[in-house]
């Protein structure tokens, strides 16, 4: 079998407990999987007012997970008090991985987009039309995108959300990359968020930053890839979707001349 990767080196970034899946794939093709992980995430410390949330579920007609992060961040609930307490809402989940952590908290989910893997994918379902007067909690990280919300009140309905965790900056050594972009041998870049793209260029020295715009970079939606041409870099390419496997194809056309740059 032709190993596609050829000793090419790829960055991964996705966090570190995130990372391991899509550094194997790269590795099984015989690239060199560069772990460097640019967010962390930690769970906030408000287990109180998360539990006293929860505790009022019956508030709500929808409980929206934003990411697989949403849920296995905290222990939520215990299997004597889970199916209680979560049989009066229904459950969202934006994106399969999303979904499938919910299923493996042992929690139904009641609506995933099919297709899409985002905000607007959920908001494009046909339960989340008619919903004025309906009431929305959103689980989510600290800080993230208000798009869905802000539609959902367009709608009429009444959003609030239950913040439980927070993304952060790791502290660790950054030669590896910095060394290797130095001898030009980072082949790709593999980029899962525009935080953690900004991240990047905070955690590498500004001097090395000129070379880093030029390495290919594989992003996971449009939205990303226009953050990072706002940036500077100059051979972008996006996903079919948030995959390992469709990040390992993409990265793959990049290294094997797959995909034709603008000069």
């Amino acid at each position: 079998m032709i190993k596609l990767l050829n000793g090419a080196h790829v960055l991964v970034t996705r966090p570190a407990h995130q990372a391991e899946n899509l550094s194997h794939l790269i590795e099984e093709q015989a690239g060199v999987a560069v772990r460097f992980p640019t967010l962390a995430i930690a769970a906030l410390d408000d287990s109180c007012t998360i539990q006293n949330t929860l505790a009022h579920l019956d508030r709500y007609q929808w409980l929206v997970f934003v990411s697989a992060n949403a849920v296995t961040m905290h222990s939520y609930y215990s299997v004597d008090v889970k199916i209680e307490q979560f049989k009066s809402v229904r459950i969202a989940a934006i994106g399969k991985a999303t979904a499938q952590a919910l299923a493996l908290a042992g929690l139904p989910v009641d609506l995933v987009p099919e297709s899409g893997y985002n905000s607007e994918a959920l908001l494009a379902m046909p339960q989340m039309q008619q919903i004025n007067g309906q009431r929305y909690l959103i689980v989510r990280g600290e800080g993230g995108r208000e798009e869905l919300a802000t539609t959902l009140r367009s709608r009429g309905a009444n959003v609030e959300y239950l913040d439980v965790y927070k993304r952060i900056i790791p502290g660790i050594d950054s030669s590896q990359v910095s060394l290797l972009l130095a001898q030009d041998k980072l082949n790709a870049i593999t980029i899962t968020s525009g935080e953690a793209l900004r991240n990047l260029l905070i955690m590498l020295e500004e001097k090395h930053h000129q070379r880093l715009i030029e390495v290919p970079l594989v992003v996971v939606s449009n939205r990303i890839r226009q953050i990072a041409a706002d940036m500077g870099f100059k051979r972008i390419a996006v996903t079919n979707s948030p995959s390992d496997a469709a990040i390992l194809e993409t990265v793959t056309m990049c290294v094997t001349g797959g995909i034709e740059w603008p000069n």
